[in-house]
Order: C-alpha cells, then structure tokens, then sequence
C-alpha cells in the first residue's frame, strides 16, 4: 500500500499506483525469477513521477524457460474499476536481441486509428511500454544477460472489465489497457478524464472526419439519438472540460466542432466558463438574469429569475413573460463569441441548445451547414 496523500475538496486521499506501474513491477520480478531462478517477494520500482514503490510480488512461479507473477493494483481513494485487480506479467528468454512486449488475456487490442498505439498491437500505452522496457533492461543488466526478453501482460476479467470504461467506445476491444503517465494514480483525477477525452477527438480525426460533435454527457446523447441516432457515432463526450476539448480539436487538426448540450450546461458556456462542474462556477441564474434585464425584463422578473433552482424553471419565467425567444438568441451569440475565442477563430463553431421540456431552444448558423457535412461525411467513412 502507497503511504502517500494529497487533498481534494478538503479531503485527505490516499494515492494509488497505476496498471502501467503494476505491469513493469511484475516484469521486473518475473525477469529477476528467470535469470536468478530464485522466487522473490518484493520489487522495488521507481515511477516517473519519482515515487518509488516496493510492491508485494503475488502467484510468483517460475522454470528454466519461463518465469511470471502478478502485482496487485491499488487505486488508492480513487474509484477505479481494475482497483484490486492481478496485473500478471510472464516472461521469456528470446533469440533475437530487444525487449519484446505484448499483452495476453484481458488486455485489450486497438482496432483503430488514432490511439496511442497502432491498430493491432495490446493496448498498452506508450508510456507503461517505457516502463516495462526499462525495468526489464535494469534487471538483464545486472545479471550481465544481453539475450531477448519476451514479456506478456495479462489480466484476469480484463474483458469483462472494459465494459465498465471507455474502451468499446475508442475501439479497443477483448480488454482493459494498461495506462499511466507518472505510474501514480491521484484520486479523482482530473488529468485522467481530459486525457480519454483528447484520445477520443484524436481517434475520430484519424478516421478521416473533419468535423466533431462536441456533447457535455448523458442528456446529449440521449438528444442526438432522438434527433438523429447516426449521429452518435460521431459524437464525444467531454464532461465539463469544454476548454480542453475545444483545444483538442484545434491541436488535431478538426475542421469544425458541433457543440450539442443541454441548456444547464451550456448556458454556462455564455458566461466564458469553460469548466462547467459547479464547484468551479455556476453563475447560471445570474447570467439568464442579466441577459433578461437587457431586454426589458423588471426588477420583479430578475428577482424571481435569481431565485430559480433549475434552469427549467428560470425558462418557465421566460416564457410567460415572452422573453424565451429573444434571450436564447442572445445568448447563442455570446456562446458562439466564447468558443471563436478559445480556439482563435480555428473552428466552424456550431451551437444547438435544449431542455428536456421544451426541445430545441436555440442555434447559432452554422449548425445546419455542419450538420450537413457531417452526414456527407458519414457516407464517404
């Protein structure tokens, strides 16, 4: 177990180590059984963030030809689902000089563009690749071996697991992947989330698709896929990392992003919050207020408008007092001006709003002509 803490929210978490690290610890102690043809209970590993770690070494067993072990994975506070997880690495000596890295069962296999790794090869990323290569080269060092090394990476209820994550949706299928960039996972990982997120933009760029459907969540997707179920497929899902989403857009190369939410969420959007979790902002009311008051709307109006819970109820108001139409349009044009802003005017900016009790509240122009384009798209993918 990993000792160390940070804070979030006022709360002390405990930190974790991640599949990558898991993965090159138990490559490192299977090569250690094979060369030194002893068992071993411990291995030390020193991640990229610089925390080391001195992992248990579980189901350890070995021969002349083949040594493997399991590191068991500790997501520390964070909920993730390969927690408590056997990351099983086996090892063998090769003829050909390298370290050869593959995954076994239930680890996954990319099947398309624009992953870390090419179509065909174990979804295990680039960084825990070094990891793997680097512990398995200190150990063949240290015994003077200057042979090959072959290392499979394997999880148990991989594939069962996958279902739980993103990895049907990116194109990795039979299993989990192993990840990490520092080797530690911090709970409630912010960093995590956005990096799924800019995988997912940079996956379907590299499909051959110009434009992308930008949606905050679950109420999105449902609204596409009543809207037009074809357009799902084209769709991301980048929770309230507006901002990070809008600049993976503009690094990979899209020619247009079609912005799809609904109006809790983006009304956010026409304020300039790029970050729509409320413990970041909420200015909600405030800014349905504020545009109400600059088209006509009285003291009573805004005061009642203030002290709305929902959106829906502040649309409510709106509405009976016949300001519905004129400050949606108001406020798809500040949306549109915050999201020109942030990529520099690099993107066909496309805004569609709703709520679920009124439909389709609003959009800016260029929605219809990417809509368009995207479904000429689709016939040409």
């Amino acid at each position: 177990m990993l000792e160390q803490y940070v804070y979030k929210q006022n709360k002390k978490m405990r930190l974790g180590y991640t599949t990558g690290s898991c993965a090159a610890a138990a490559s490192k102690a299977a090569v250690w059984m094979l060369l030194n043809r002893q068992p071993v209970s411990y291995v030390n590993l020193k991640t990229p963030k610089g925390i080391p770690l001195n992992l248990e070494v579980l189901e350890a067993g070995f021969t002349e030809e083949e040594a493997s072990c399991a590191i068991q994975k500790d997501a520390g506070d964070d909920p993730d689902v390969t927690n408590g997880r056997y990351i099983y690495a086996s090892v063998r000596k090769t003829i050909t000089p390298g370290i050869e890295i593959d995954g076994g069962a239930g680890v996954g296999r990319v099947t398309r563009e624009g992953l870390d790794q090419p179509v065909g090869d174990a979804a295990i990323n680039r960084v825990p690749r070094q990891m793997i290569r680097e512990a398995v080269e200190e150990v063949c060092k240290s015994f003077g071996y200057e042979g090959g090394i072959s290392v499979v990476i394997s999880v148990p209820g991989g594939e069962e697991l996958a279902k739980k994550t993103f990895n049907p949706r990116l194109g990795i299928e039979g299993g989990i992947s192993i990840l990490g960039t520092s080797g530690i996972v911090e709970p409630m990982s912010e960093e995590a989330l956005i990096q799924t997120i800019r995988v997912d933009i940079k996956m379907q760029l590299a499909r051959g698709q110009k434009d992308l459907i930008l949606v905050p969540g679950n109420y999105g997707m449902d609204f596409l896929n009543e809207y037009d179920s074809t357009l799902l497929s084209r769709s991301v899902k980048y929770s309230n990392f507006l901002g990070e989403a809008i600049d993976a857009s503009v690094e990979y190369g899209a020619r247009g992003i079609l912005l799809v939410g609904h109006i809790g969420k983006l009304v956010k959007l026409a304020g300039g919050i790029m970050n729509t979790h409320s413990r970041n902002a909420d200015a909600r009311m405030e800014i349905l207020t504020a545009h109400a008051a600059l088209l006509g709307a009285d003291s009573k109006t805004a005061k009642a408008l203030m002290g709305c819970v929902t959106t829906d109820e502040a649309l409510d108001i709106l509405k009976e007092k016949g300001l519905l139409e004129a400050v949606m349009a108001c406020l798809m044009e500040r949306m549109e001006f915050y999201v020109n802003h942030r990529s520099g005017g690099a993107l066909t900016c496309g805004i569609l709003t709703f709520s679920k009790k009124l439909g389709i509240l609003g959009e800016t122009k260029e929605v219809r002509n990417l809509l368009n384009e995207l479904k000429e798209e689709k016939k040409k993918l």
